[in-house]
């Protein structure tokens, strides 16, 4: 007898992945494109979703990392006034 895994995929669309990792669009839109966030999958013309998986496995890691003391440096909110530390060099 031949025995099948059927796997299950659910998925996300835009406001349930930010809903799910408390982040804002324009900031889920940059760690996609700096390579820090899963891709969308197409499925349409205009729309796109996230596996659930790839989101559940996405914030399992940051919350690994931010436990580690690992946490990026590149996803630190910049000081509003960051500026003023080149002026004085």
């Amino acid at each position: 007898m031949y025995q099948t895994t059927h796997h299950e995929f659910a998925i996300l669309r835009r406001p349930q992945v930010q809903q799910r990792t408390g982040l804002s669009r324009s900031t889920l839109y940059q760690y996609i494109k700096d390579g820090d966030f899963p891709k969308p999958v197409q499925l349409g013309m205009r729309a796109v979703g996230w596996l659930e998986s790839d989101i559940s496995d996405w914030i399992a890691k940051r919350v690994r990392e931010a436990r580690s003391g690992d946490a990026a440096a590149a996803h630190e909110p910049a000081s509003p006034f960051s500026f003023l530390d080149l002026e004085r060099r």
